[in-house]
């Protein structure tokens, strides 16, 4: 063969191959993306998550499809993702539930150090409102301990182990009562529990209470936070009102991938996440909500999760409950 032609036809292969090298990946996501959400639908979990893949939609041009897969205080739906392809079409929203879990359970079908990427802590709330039926004679937080000790009360959770059971049991060590535990599979029916007066009390982030309060469906008599919530400043703390030592900030909700999925496609992630929550549209539904939202790097998230497992590890022990 002629050298001229071996050169150049040696030229064009090593120009394919840079051009080659240097043209974009397939743009992600280039087909639906699921956000699997550990509770059922309604709640603040699926709340939280709706909105911000929806403005995520608008960014990316790409549908997310929401899947509700409640149960197990969510070990179902972060078994799901924790076993799903790691190509980041498969994302888990979920609570402290995620922590909490390895300390409830002997055993679980993942490990969440290893088996899942975070990608970043969406939210943090503020804290909790305590609310009781409208049945219910107290008026404060010191009459409701007064009631409790003296009259057995119930209270819904959306299942055993969460960070509302963990709160309500907290709760009980610190006021000295002896509220009776009802859970259930989800915030949601937690709350129609409270409403319909089958419970007595409930602790529940403010995003799906404040109308039911406003509507006099329920009480409001105190809240979890370090201060008075903003949007109901005539409820006290807590620990305002009479019971020492008692402070829960609330809860979080963060985004997390099946481990090994690729850094560029998890800080692609985050960063549309990251946008999407700075959005007023977005950031005043969940301020109202009583969440602050962040946004946090994945690594960032990592340490949050394992600060939090400490944290949780103890509160359990102060609750008195033991692994299954």
């Amino acid at each position: 063969m002629n050298m001229h032609v071996i050169f150049f036809t040696l030229l064009a292969v090593a120009m394919d191959a840079a051009v080659a090298a240097t043209a974009p990946a397939v743009e992600y996501p280039a087909r639906p993306v699921r956000m699997v959400v550990t509770f059922t639908a309604g709640g603040t979990p699926d709340a939280i998550a709706r909105i911000v893949v929806g403005q995520m939609e608008r960014q990316l041009g790409q549908s997310f499809v929401v899947d509700n897969r409640a149960g197990a205080n969510g070990i179902i739906g972060t078994d799901i993702v924790a076993k799903a392809a790691p190509d980041g079409y498969t994302l888990l929203h979920v609570t402290g539930s995620l922590v909490i879990n390895p300390r409830l359970y002997r055993t679980l079908p993942y490990d969440v150090f290893r088996d899942l990427e975070p990608v970043t802590n969406i939210v943090l709330g503020d804290g909790y409102l305590l609310l009781v039926h409208p049945s219910v004679p107290a008026q404060s937080v010191m009459e409701l301990v007064a009631l409790a000790k003296n009259k057995p009360l119930s209270y819904g959770t959306p299942g055993i182990g969460n960070t509302l059971h963990l709160a309500t049991e907290l709760f009980n060590v610190r006021a000295g009562t002896q509220l009776l535990h009802v859970p259930y599979k989800g915030v949601a029916p937690a709350l129609n529990s409270l409403l319909a007066g089958e419970t007595q009390v409930i602790f529940i982030p403010p995003t799906i209470a404040v109308q039911h309060v406003k509507t006099g469906k329920a009480r409001a008599l105190g809240f979890t936070g370090s201060k008075r919530w903003s949007f109901m400043p005539e409820v006290p703390t807590i620990m305002e009102a009479g019971v020492p030592d008692f402070e829960i900030t609330g809860s979080w909700h963060g985004w997390l991938a099946p481990a090994k999925t690729p850094p560029a496609l998890i800080a692609r992630i985050h960063a549309e996440a990251k946008k999407a929550l700075q959005v007023p549209r977005v950031r005043d539904f969940l301020v109202a909500g009583g969440y602050e939202p962040d946004g946090s790097t994945p690594e960032e998230f990592r340490k949050f999760l394992k600060k939090e497992s400490a944290r949780y590890a103890e509160a359990v022990r102060a609750a008195g409950i033991k692994p299954e």
